[in-house]
């Protein structure tokens, strides 16, 4: 596979795009991260009307922006983009379970691989795309 992911040539276009979505996944984690800090008694009322103990708001903020760090880190992307989908499954249960809309979750993490899969040679040697 180390091979194939040699010979796959990224177009400019289509590096800077995936850097485009990839940057904005990145940008999103860290706002909705940046509210235990910035408006700490909102996100714990947030927290507690999901039905999450206190306690693990800043458990959960840490592992949230620890994924989208290791995201970021192009020698760690694809690590950090599966982290992120577990960490957006959650977010759709959570929605799902207290009967709000889960679509921003999926198509977070819809923007998160494809900025990945346009930026990454190694992505798309593993999963080619054909016309």
């Amino acid at each position: 596979m180390a091979d194939a992911a040699v010979g796959t040539r990224i177009s400019n276009q289509s590096l800077w795009a995936g850097r485009a979505l990839s940057t904005l996944a990145v940008v999103l984690f860290l706002f909705t991260a940046s509210f235990i800090f910035l408006k700490p008694e909102m996100a714990m009322q947030g927290f507690v009307h999901y039905g999450y103990p206190e306690g693990w708001l800043l458990r959960i903020t840490v592992i949230e922006v620890a994924c989208a760090i290791l995201y970021a880190i192009p020698q760690t992307s694809v690590l950090g983009a599966i982290l992120l989908t577990a960490y957006l499954g959650g977010a759709t249960a959570t929605h799902v379970r207290v009967g709000e809309p889960f679509y921003l979750p999926i198509i977070t993490g819809i923007v998160v691989w494809v900025g990945l899969f346009l930026r990454e040679p190694r992505l798309r040697a593993l999963v080619p795309l054909r016309s």
